[in-house]
């Protein structure tokens, strides 16, 4: 099935649901939270000496950032005003050590090109495994002068939050004569970021695929789904970027039909 049949045969959004695209205020509040509750939770659990604690609250930190939060204020999902969606993905991802506009341009331009070689944020995806592993050790700077090498996409922002993730680390190095917490949290939110290549490039996608349908993999079955606490509707995303997270169990409900319709197999988990 060639590109132009699977556009012209792609369900509008209006078909399948409008309240896709729409979220309460409640959803929307608890999701702008979720990150600043969760790295509050590391500095609490780090004071008292509960490490396990503190290192699964960065590991929620990191998940509910880069692949949920973060990326609805990349495509800007969440119904916020320009400014207030712009400020909120600034300081969401400088506190992760990311910049967030870089990320917003990268990820945009991957949406674009894809599976085209200049998209850099898929280039995992045509790698091996062992190399979309490394690929992590520089995939954030990669992506951050590859976004400096663009000015239409926010340059400010881009600057700024470049200057912000260093002076972050560099006042953690000053601190470590009085706490090693914050060397801590630096080091594990930059080892966070390692997988990213791997869990968002060279897992879900398929460059070779024959168009968008198949070069964006399927996954359905329970385990998927709590493994991925619901987030791995990688294909269905490409497909409506405009939805936010929240909705993508829903959506793909929805898609259902017209994946068997066009023939397209998932990757199933065992049960």
């Amino acid at each position: 099935m060639n590109q132009n049949i699977v556009s012209q045969s792609l369900p509008r959004i209006s078909e399948l649901g409008a309240d896709l695209l729409q979220l309460t205020r409640c959803q929307r509040t608890r999701t702008l939270a979720s990150p600043f509750l969760a790295c509050a939770a590391y500095w609490i659990f780090a004071w008292q000496g509960y490490w396990i604690f503190a290192v699964l609250s960065l590991m929620v930190m990191s998940f509910l950032t880069y692949g949920s939060v973060s990326h609805d204020l990349v495509h800007q999902n969440l119904g916020l005003k320009r400014k207030t969606n712009d400020l909120f993905l600034a300081v969401i991802e400088a506190i992760s050590l990311r910049s967030g506009h870089a990320y917003q341009a990268v990820h945009l331009h991957h949406h674009a090109r894809f599976p085209h070689d200049d998209d850099i944020e898929a280039g995992a995806s045509r790698m091996s495994l062992v190399g979309a592993v490394l690929e992590g050790l520089v995939f954030q700077f990669r992506i951050y002068f590859w976004a400096l090498r663009h000015p239409r996409h926010r340059l400010n922002w881009i600057i700024a939050e470049g200057v912000a993730v260093i002076t972050l680390i560099l006042v953690a190095v000053m601190l470590i004569p009085v706490t090693i917490l914050p060397l801590v949290y630096v080091c594990l939110m930059i080892a966070g970021s390692w997988i990213i290549p791997l869990i968002t490039a060279y897992v879900p996608h398929d460059p070779k695929g024959e168009d968008a349908a198949h070069q964006t993999r399927l996954f359905r079955g329970t385990l998927f789904r709590l493994i991925a606490f619901d987030h791995l509707y990688h294909l269905e995303h490409h497909l409506y970027p405009n939805v936010p997270h929240q909705n993508w169990h829903r959506l793909a409900r929805r898609l259902d039909p017209w994946f068997e319709q066009i023939g397209l197999k998932s990757i199933r988990s065992w049960f």
